[in-house]
């Protein structure tokens, strides 16, 4: 098993099926939507020609392409060790591939970013991936991510921030799945029901959940600031942070 626990989780039915994650939590495309605007908010503020742009977990490529549809003038890296969704992204957006807008890492993201060069990279923008990572692995690549970018660097993630009131996050999490019996039993989709509750459960578990006060903490002990958490929809917000 690899040290943070997804290579073999999206290797498999949710790698091959992760599109029906948009029938069941529809907020993803929201979030990716969000990573997309505020990366494209940042490149209108830098001088840069052209910004190098770090994706981490680019998945399927619902972000990469909200990004690219963004007219943001850069180059992105998008890194994923997950070999069946890499696929599917590189099917979908092979022309940015081939305009050279856009590169693919197969790798683990920690390994990844242990190659690249200190403060080379604009932007690292990511979209439901941290929260996959055990703990201590989501510490190395934060660490990781703070040495790869320039001062001024921005750091962007849509993802799952558990809330800190722990009976309110019981609620939230109660409600999406109900959300996710409710749409996959009457898709006949039991088979992807099973493995997402099952995901979900990892997600939940006490070395995986990143609480909105831990993960800011973690960001401020990797050293970055103006560390700012927005547009929290039940779970899931906006995390933004500052190399200095």
């Amino acid at each position: 098993m690899s040290p943070n626990n997804t290579d073999n989780v999206f290797a498999g039915i949710l790698g091959e099926q992760y599109q029906t994650l948009k029938l069941i939590c529809p907020i993803i495309t929201t979030m990716s939507q969000l990573v997309a605007t505020t990366v494209q908010t940042y490149s209108q503020q830098q001088s840069t020609t052209k910004l190098n742009i770090v994706e981490l977990g680019g998945g399927t490529g619902l972000t990469t392409v909200a990004i690219l549809l963004s007219q943001v003038n850069g180059v992105i890296t998008s890194i994923d060790s997950a070999a069946a969704m890499q696929q599917q992204a590189q099917q979908n957006l092979q022309t940015w591939e081939q305009e050279q807008r856009l590169f693919f890492i197969q790798q683990d993201i920690l390994t990844a970013l242990q190659a690249m060069p200190d403060n080379s990279v604009d932007v690292i923008a990511s979209a439901y991936t941290l929260h996959n990572f055990v703990n201590t692995y989501r510490i190395e690549v934060l660490h990781e991510c703070y040495r790869v970018l320039k001062s001024g660097g921005q750091f962007i993630n849509g993802d799952r921030y558990a809330l800190d009131d722990i009976n309110a996050h019981t609620q939230a999490i109660q409600i999406e799945a109900e959300n996710y019996f409710k749409i996959l039993i009457t898709a006949k989709k039991l088979d992807i029901l099973q493995q997402w509750i099952l995901h979900l459960f990892v997600d939940e578990s006490e070395n995986h959940v990143m609480r909105e006060s831990l993960a800011i903490n973690q960001l401020q002990q990797a050293g970055f600031t103006n560390i700012n958490l927005s547009d929290r929809i039940a779970v899931n917000a906006l995390v933004t942070a500052i190399k200095a």
